[in-house]
């Protein structure tokens, strides 16, 4: 089964703010059954929510699911949300709780590896939040919250195309994304506003961060780091950059929590010029292939991993729509979902797993605003 989450309108009588354009087309985390063999996915419920469950997440063993809510608001209170939810035999969702994310407008969240904690990234908060799990899936209050501070980076990317006007979060802290190491020792988080990728400490017994030695690495100035994604090896660190529209691999020290940078190429192809706004990055299963989101291009780029990480351009795939928000692989890493966010669908693409490259399927799944796309194996 397939949970895909949208940006919504605010339910009847419901007081909340939204963060993100278009909003509304959405109705809260729409639910698919997938055909394995041909990726195709076929509707099978939603569960309706007004306050944008735009960033999704499993427990390790999928028998809950997370939700952050990217609002401003929620009644009285200027903060988003996070969701608990059951997963019952069906794959159907029941609420356990809702609580608040530690600032406004949660625009990915994350489980901790120990199981214990939900890790926030607050957006519009410029601010990362732990939240422990309770024995029944359900959130408790915040164990700990950070605020990025710091001086916030020119509107003019480094490494933008020529004519770039794509101008999107230098105007404050902008905390993007946040996941732990695979070890579980450290949590890594983004802040695009500050050009930063900032490294904590982790405690697992008590869910607190500590700053790191160093606490952060900086990236060219205004180039605005998005999302990151850890090779399965552990020793390479991929991150893609909204406004510059880079990646940039980095060596990490697992020991340490240490990022060093050893590579940046662009996510577009030569000679464009104009704007754009990259967005997802995700590297395939096998670790052969890195796969980058261009927002506006509205493209894939595809590049190889050589046996030292060093990337290399390898062709690039049309979305079949319109601002690619996110993507991802199903389980069997055979299919890549494309969220085309302002397009209100999903487009689906066959992956060669020799090359890397992707070949459409034909397959459109017409949802609101789609966000993020998680895959939950349902036993037969």
């Amino acid at each position: 089964m397939a949970y895909v989450g949208t940006y919504t309108s605010p339910l009847k009588n419901m007081k909340a703010t939204q963060v993100d354009l278009p909003p509304g087309n959405g109705r809260g985390i729409h639910l698919f059954d997938v055909d394995r063999s041909t990726g195709a996915m076929t509707p099978a419920g939603i569960y309706e929510m007004g306050t944008s469950p735009s960033c999704l997440a499993f427990n390790a063993d999928q028998t809950h699911l997370y939700s952050g809510n990217e609002t401003e608001r929620v009644g009285e209170s200027e903060s988003g949300t996070v969701s608990a939810f059951t997963i019952d035999q069906d794959g159907s969702l029941k609420l356990l709780n809702t609580v608040n994310s530690g600032g406004k407008g949660p625009a990915h969240l994350s489980v901790h590896p120990s199981g214990k904690f939900v890790l926030v990234a607050n957006y519009f908060g410029g601010s990362v939040t732990v939240l422990p799990i309770k024995p029944d899936g359900s959130l408790g209050e915040a164990t700990d919250v950070k605020k990025d501070s710091g001086k916030i980076g020119p509107t003019k990317a480094t490494n933008a195309a020529p004519g770039s006007f794509a101008i999107s979060g230098h105007d404050q802290t902008h905390v993007h994304m946040i996941e732990a190491d695979p070890s579980g020792r450290f949590v890594i988080h983004v802040d695009l506003g500050l050009d930063q990728i900032f490294v904590w400490k982790f405690d697992a017994e008590k869910g607190t961060l500590t700053a790191n030695d160093p606490p952060f690495v900086s990236l060219p100035a205004g180039d605005g780091p998005r999302h990151f994604v850890f090779h399965p090896n552990g020793h390479w660190f991929y991150s893609i950059q909204e406004e510059g529209s880079t990646v940039v691999l980095f060596d990490y020290d697992a020991e340490k929590g240490r990022l060093t940078p050893r590579q940046t190429l662009p996510s577009l192809p030569p000679g464009y010029a104009g704007s754009n706004f990259c967005s997802e990055i995700a590297v395939s299963a096998d670790g052969k292939f890195v796969y980058a989101g261009n927002r506006l291009h509205d493209s894939i780029a595809i590049f190889a991993v050589g046996k030292d990480g060093v990337l290399a351009f390898v062709a690039e795939e049309w979305t079949r729509g319109d601002y690619p928000r996110s993507f991802t692989f199903d389980p069997s890493n055979s299919f890549l979902y494309c969220c085309n966010q302002r397009a209100d669908h999903i487009a689906v693409f066959r992956v060669d797993k020799s090359s890397g490259k992707l070949t459409f399927t034909g397959h459109y799944t017409p949802v609101g605003n789609p966000s993020q796309i998680v895959f939950r194996n349902v036993p037969k």
